[in-house]
C-alpha cells in the first residue's frame, strides 16, 4: 500500500499529538514515582477513554480526510481496497461521505473496544511480572510508561507490515482467523483447568538468561533506574529486565489482538489508531484492574469467546463471502463482554490473598 502526502500529514499530526500527551503525562503530571490510587486510576482511565471518544467523533465527521476522499470514485475505490461493508451505489457525494464516515468511525470504536478489552488479559500478565520480580508499586508507573512507548513503536511495525501482507496475500487471513480461534479456545480451556496463579521464574526465564549472557546485571537495589555505571562498567538493573519482559509480552499479545482488529477493518490506519488509544489507556487501566480484578473473574472467559468469535467471523467472510455490518459486529462484541461482566458481578470471586513484594 502506497502512502499519499495527505495520509502522511494526517499520520504525522496524530503521532505529534501522541508524543505531546506522553510528554505531558510524564513531564507534568507524573514527575515523581508514586502509587496510583484507585480514584486517580479511575480519573485517568476516564480521561483516556474520553480522548478516544473525541477521536471517534473526529472520524465520524471528518474520516474521509484521512485518505483525502473528495469524489464518489475515490470513495468507491477505498471501499473496494479495504473491503468496507457498505454500498454507496446511487448516492450523492454528501450521502456517500456520511455513510462512509459513519462506518469508518464504527470500525475504529469497535477495534478500540476489542483492543482495550484484550488489554485486560495483558494486564494480568504484567501484574504477574511485577509480583515475580518484587517490583515496588511506586515504580509501576515508570515501567509502564516506557513499556507503552516501546509498544507504540512495535505496534506500528506490526500493523503496517500485517496490512501490507493482507493486501498482497489475502490467504493469510485464514491463518489469522485460525490462530484467533486456537488462542481463544486455549484461553477458555485454561480458565477451567488452571487453578493456581503462576509466577515467572526470575532466574531461568529465556529473556532473563538472554540478558544475563550479553549484559552485566546489577545485583543490588538501584531504585527507579534501568541501568547504572559502576567502576567504568555498565550494568542493567532488575527494573530494566522487567521492562524488556513487558515489551516481549506485548509483542506476544499483539499476535492475537492485532489480527482481531483486522477482522473488523482492513484499513491499517484505523487498526493503528484503535490500538494506540487502547495502549495509551493501558497504564491507568492497569491500576484500575489491579484494584478490582477479583470482581471480574469471568472476564477472561469472555475474552476467550471474543477471540473465537472474531476468528470465525474472519474465516466465514473469506469462505462464504458472508459480511456482517460494522454495527452488528459492534453489537455482538459489546454483548459478549457485557454478558461476562454481568456474570462476574452476579457471581464474584474470592478476594485474592497476598500482595506484591518490593524491589
Amino acid at each position: 500500500m502506497g502512502f499519499h502526502s495527505h495520509e502522511i500529514i494526517a499520520f504525522a499530526v496524530f503521532l505529534l499529538f501522541i508524543a505531546f500527551m506522553l510528554v505531558l503525562d510524564l513531564g507534568v503530571f507524573n514527575k515523581k514515582s508514586h502509587i496510583l490510587s484507585f480514584r486517580e486510576s479511575l480519573y485517568w482511565t476516564a480521561v483516556w477513554i474520553g480522548i478516544s471518544v473525541v477521536f471517534y467523533l473526529l472520524i465520524r465527521f471528518f474520516g474521509n480526510e484521512l485518505h483525502n476522499l473528495t469524489t464518489l470514485d475515490q470513495i468507491r475505490e477505498n471501499i473496494r481496497l479495504f473491503r468496507h461493508p457498505i454500498n454507496i451505489t446511487g448516492l450523492s457525494l454528501p450521502e456517500a461521505l456520511r455513510i462512509y464516515n459513519h462506518n469508518l468511525s464504527l470500525e475504529y470504536i469497535t477495534g478500540y473496544v476489542i483492543e482495550y478489552s484484550l488489554s485486560v488479559d495483558n494486564i494480568f500478565v504484567i501484574i504477574m511480572i511485577f509480583v515475580s520480580f518484587q517490583v515496588r508499586p511506586k515504580y509501576y508507573k515508570r515501567v509502564l510508561f516506557w513499556g507503552i512507548l516501546g509498544a507504540i513503536v512495535m505496534r506500528f511495525i506490526f500493523i503496517f507490515a500485517a496490512g501490507a501482507l493482507i493486501r498482497h496475500f489475502e490467504w493469510i487471513l485464514y491463518f489469522f482467523g485460525a490462530l484467533l480461534v486456537f488462542i481463544g479456545a486455549k484461553m477458555g480451556y485454561e480458565f477451567f483447568t488452571v487453578r493456581e496463579e503462576s509466577r515467572i521464574d526470575t532466574h531461568h526465564h529465556p529473556v532473563v538468561r538472554f540478558l544475563s549472557r550479553y549484559f552485566l546485571i546489577a545485583r543490588e537495589d538501584k531504585g527507579h533506574r534501568f541501568w547504572v555505571r559502576e567502576n567504568g562498567k555498565l550494568y542493567i538493573t532488575a527494573l530494566f529486565i522487567v521492562l524488556v519482559l513487558i515489551e516481549v509480552m506485548d509483542v506476544i499479545f499483539a499476535v492475537d489482538s492485532v489480527p482481531a482488529v483486522f477482522s473488523v477493518t482492513r484499513d491499517p490506519y484505523i487498526v493503528f489508531f484503535s490500538n494506540i488509544f487502547a495502549i495509551l489507556g493501558l497504564r491507568s487501566l492497569f491500576f484500575l484492574v489491579q484494584n478490582v480484578m477479583n470482581r471480574f473473574r469471568f472476564l477472561k472467559l469472555g475474552l476467550a469467546f471474543l477471540l473465537v468469535y472474531v476468528g470465525i467471523k474472519m474465516i466465514t467472510q473469506l469462505i462464504f463471502d458472508l459480511h456482517f455490518s460494522t454495527q452488528v459486529s459492534f453489537g455482538i462484541i459489546i454483548g459478549i463482554l457485557g454478558f461476562f461482566i454481568v456474570l462476574s458481578l452476579l457471581f464474584p470471586g474470592k478476594k485474592p490473598a497476598g500482595s506484591s513484594g518490593s524491589l
